[in-house]
């Protein structure tokens, strides 16, 4: 009997071992919803690296572009919810789909707010060879020939797919979305002259324009942007009203437990506050924002809801 007493005890004292081990003590997974080179890729790269160094853990970016991001939101919300597995979210996937999808792959109360990180204005781009200087010309252009002028984004349900379906309700216009893996992809048609314009991200952009690749008309904040001062504001170009700033933030599978998800947070705004993180998104045109609560972000997520939900509606916007 001693033996299997001591083999007995032995397992005993592995599994408290087990249970003791503090968290994280392996890697952790961030999925992202969209591709290489997006303003999500860029966010989540900074952080993750910075993550990694404070919790002595490393932290992989996964990308998974498609379907809106529902195919990232997709495998989030079947991850175990033990805070080894989590997610990028945006205002794409817990705000605009909700509206454009009439059937969601995913639940978006599935997947726990932890904390937004970042937030960025887009920008109305053209081709330089353009004739077009404002946002109204352009929506002139676009009365003349309803139906021919073409827009890109990074795929439905993305902030540049609804600017311009915020530009099209306002301006009373009638344009083609043309969707895109990726925004890369698609603000290289634009570049070369193969789609009329776009309201991407302006980290996704800023090269091109400073480049003289692509001609800024505007930006979609209510503010002109720091990072692009001599462009105006779609608002005060004669569109009253337009007002589009996007959010990046990270959530965790539902059921993942309040001390984890708090110690998350915690992390990401550790994070956040790193000179060298702050440097980096300012860099690329990114405004650092103060890290929420996980209640305090489910929050701003459910107004930012009743806020798009009416415009999205009103427009006729669908991906479907």
């Amino acid at each position: 009997m001693r033996p299997i007493a001591v083999s007995l005890l032995a397992c005993l004292v592995g599994i408290a071992t087990a249970q003791a081990a503090p968290y994280p003590d392996r890697p952790i997974a961030i999925v992202v919803p969209f591709g290489k080179g997006t303003t999500a890729d860029l966010v989540a790269a900074v952080v993750a690296e910075a993550m990694s160094k404070n919790i002595g853990q490393r932290v992989i970016v996964e990308l998974k572009p498609g379907a809106g991001g529902g195919i990232a939101m997709e495998q989030a919300e079947k991850a175990a919810p033990d805070g080894y597995s989590l997610a990028m979210i945006t205002q794409g996937t817990h705000v605009f789909n909700l509206s454009l999808y009439k059937t969601l792959r995913y639940d978006p109360q599935k997947i726990v707010p932890i904390t937004p990180i970042a937030a960025v204005s887009n920008v109305m781009t053209v081709h330089p060879s353009n004739p077009a200087n404002t946002p109204l010309e352009v929506a002139a252009a676009a009365k003349a020939a309803p139906g021919q002028l073409t827009y890109a984004s990074g795929g439905v349900g993305t902030s540049h797919h609804l600017g311009g379906v915020l530009f099209a309700s306002l301006a009373g216009v009638d344009i083609k979305h043309v969707p895109h893996l990726v925004s890369v992809d698609g603000v290289k048609k634009i570049v070369n002259g193969e789609i009329t314009m776009g309201f991407f991200n302006l980290p996704t952009v800023i090269e091109e324009i400073r480049a003289g690749k692509l001609k800024a008309l505007a930006v979609t904040s209510l503010t002109r942007s720091p990072y692009l001062p001599d462009v105006p504001t779609l608002d005060a170009s004669g569109l009253k009203g337009y007002d589009l700033v996007t959010w990046f933030g990270f959530g965790a599978p539902a059921g993942t437990s309040p001390e984890i998800v708090q110690r998350l947070r915690d992390e990401f705004a550790r994070a956040a506050a790193d000179p060298a993180v702050k440097a980096k998104l300012r860099e690329a045109g990114l405004d650092p924002i103060d890290q929420m609560q996980p209640a305090e972000f489910a929050q701003a997520i459910a107004s930012d809801l009743a806020k798009w939900t009416p415009i999205i509606k009103a427009a006729g916007a669908s991906a479907e």
